[in-house]
């Protein structure tokens, strides 16, 4: 009995001793891994409880601005307040928006519209619930925010356009960036960020866009943000500022001009290039763009027939009509194929084969020499100098005076606005067709296949006021002006055809004398230079002349002819030059009233840069021969 006691008294020691052992070996291991963990390891787990607590959030950069000459913003950046949802953080976002939509409205259509952009993206990834909130619902929900998870307020920054209309063609607009453009960039897929999609926006994008930074913040455990940390954040850095050579009273002054018409100008120094103004009308509202555009007010820009979403400055063609007769009167004095005096006698028409080919006037014009031809527009003068000299010398005359070329102003177009300066290669493979003498007398009097934009007319009346080869600019740089090549014509030849462009305008019965003439352009004498034109869209048919159809405002809108006007000024010392193309404005002379108002606002507002001796140099075009 007694020795049955002491060997269940040995067994209880040995069992005591062994789950000591076993206690001390496992109280030992246990130490081992805390002081692994709070020693050893301490700053890589100390770097995962931070990460758990605090968060970085993608800063986007403030947009650049676009300026004019003079420093006015036409395109800059305002607040916004805006909401996100996170879909890690909102757990079944269905929910957290119908819990959203007890603070605000959000319709049905719309929350199935964020469901399908929240499926699409990472659950980590923000998406815009609503933008461009005033402050009282803005307030509402930030009041409300530990009932709503998942649900992030944002105050951040959207593009805004002052002056949207008069600017819309050249700045163009930002948008979201398309999926397929986004590529996994963090900056382009975050909900609040534009890029430009059109104009400037898109031209000068790497410059305007800046570099995203990082905004550190305190969260708890549903995501709510409760402190930033700025000190240890990286700025972001804001997109650089991009100055453009309009003059934005100028542009609001051709805008004004234009009015409600279907109609282009262009504007130019051309002493450096710089495209000063550049309007198309009618015009649209860019802010509309910004934070997306509805399906219909779309559609009604887009079937507009005054086509208001088109750059009609740059990318608009059209028969360039009586403007190109100045450069028929040049090339005819350069090649010698007449005299200033000669005179050619305008009855009304001359015979071709078996066609009358008309002048405007149908009673004809009498007698004309070079300067009356011009100022009076004689067509049948210009058959006969386009005749003269043959396709082929009087293509090589619009080529070199900027016709048919394109020019890289710094605005990305949907095309290549190149225009068409017709010649016997071409209409053989167009029509397989010869060209005629027909063909040349059209083209004489700029009808027929020729084609020109705005812009492309300024440069000619540039290059003709000047005698050099001056090239458009919409970017200012700094710096001297640039020394434009000359265009080796002849002195007295190009002084010779800048006297008729001012008989136009000046001289009783002068095509523009008599809307402009005894007005000039109101400036202590100083005058203008120019050219009218009436691009023909449609002949009336003599059964609608017996009908009544009399003349171009008997015929609908969209029937009646282009009028045109170049111009330049002042006289004495070109500076500057305005075009101007109403579509189906009627004619020449209507296209001159808008010229007027601009040319007298450029000159009024001549920048104190422009020095006398770059002035009178304009008036001195150097030349050859």
């Amino acid at each position: 009995m007694r020795r049955d006691k002491q060997e269940a008294q040995a067994q209880f020691t040995r069992r005591s001793l062994l789950l000591s052992g076993l206690g001390a070996g496992a109280f030992a291991a246990l130490s081992a891994r805390m002081y692994g963990l709070q020693v050893l390891e301490q700053d890589a787990y100390r770097l995962l409880s931070e990460q758990n607590q605090f968060n970085f959030r993608l800063q986007p950069p403030a947009r650049g601005r676009l300026l004019d000459r003079f420093g006015e913003a036409i395109a800059e950046n305002r607040e916004s307040y805006r909401l996100m949802i996170v879909r890690d953080q909102a757990g079944d976002p269905r929910a957290a928006l119908e819990r959203l939509s007890r603070y605000m409205p959000i319709s049905e259509t719309r929350i199935e519209r964020i469901l399908r952009a929240v499926s699409r993206t990472s659950r980590f990834t923000p998406v815009t619930v609503a933008e461009d909130l005033d402050w009282e619902t803005f307030a509402r929900i930030n009041l409300h925010l530990p009932d709503l998870p998942g649900i992030t307020p944002d105050v951040g920054e959207v593009r805004t356009y002052p002056r949207p209309y008069d600017f819309a063609h050249v700045t163009g607009y930002v948008q979201a960036a398309p999926p397929e453009a986004a590529n996994d960039d963090p900056l382009l897929l975050h909900p609040g960020f534009r890029i430009g999609r059109t104009g400037a926006e898109l031209q000068h994008e790497d410059r305007l866009r800046g570099s995203a930074g990082q905004l550190k913040v305190e969260v708890n455990a549903t995501g709510r943000v409760m402190r930033e940390i700025p000190e240890q954040s990286i700025p972001s850095v804001p997109g650089q500022d991009v100055t453009l050579t309009l003059d934005a009273r100028a542009q609001r002054t051709a805008m004004e001009a234009l009015g409600d018409q279907s109609a282009a100008a262009v504007g130019m120094d051309v002493i450096t290039g710089e495209v000063l103004v550049m309007a198309s009308t009618p015009s649209f509202d860019p802010n509309a763009f910004v934070l997306g555009i509805g399906t219909e007010a779309f559609a009604s820009l887009n079937n507009n027939p005054y086509r208001p979403l088109f750059n009609k400055a740059t990318t608009g063609l059209y028969a360039p009509a009586s403007t190109v007769k100045v450069m028929s009167s040049l090339a005819a004095l350069e090649h010698g194929v007449t005299d200033p005096e000669e005179t050619i006698y305008c009855g009304g028409s001359t015979r071709l084969g078996n066609r009358d080919f008309h002048c405007w006037r149908r009673q004809g014009h009498g007698r004309m020499n070079m300067h009356e031809a011009v100022k009076q527009s004689c067509d049948i003068y210009f058959y006969e100098m386009a005749n003269r000299l043959g396709i082929e010398r009087y293509r090589e005359m619009m080529l070199s005076c900027g016709l048919g070329q394109y020019f890289d102003i710094g605005l990305p177009f949907p095309r290549r606005a190149e225009g068409l300066v017709p010649s016997p290669a071409w209409k053989r493979s167009r029509r397989n067709e010869p060209w005629t003498t027909g063909d040349t007398y059209n083209v004489g009097i700029g009808q027929g296949a020729l084609l020109a934009s705005p812009l492309q007319l300024a440069v000619m009346t540039a290059r003709i006021a000047t005698g050099r080869q001056v090239t458009p600019t919409l970017t200012r740089a700094t710096g001297a002006a640039p020394d434009f090549a000359s265009m080796g014509w002849n002195a007295e030849h190009l002084a010779l055809v800048q006297h008729s462009m001012s008989g136009v305008v000046n001289e009783p019965g002068g095509s523009a004398y008599w809307p402009l003439g005894t007005r000039g352009l109101d400036l202590d004498g100083l005058e203008m230079a120019g050219k009218t034109g009436t691009s023909q869209v449609y002949s009336i048919t003599t059964e609608e002349r017996a009908a009544g159809v009399r003349d171009q405002d008997d015929l609908p809108w969209r029937l009646r002819n282009h009028g045109l006007f170049v111009s330049y000024a002042p006289v004495s010392a070109p500076r500057y030059v305005v075009t101007v193309v109403i579509e189906h404005g009627g004619g020449g002379t209507r296209a001159a009233i808008p010229a007027q108002a601009i040319l007298r606002d450029l000159v009024r507002r001549d920048p104190s840069n422009a020095r006398p001796d770059m002035l009178a140099s304009a008036a001195r075009p150097t030349t050859e021969g």
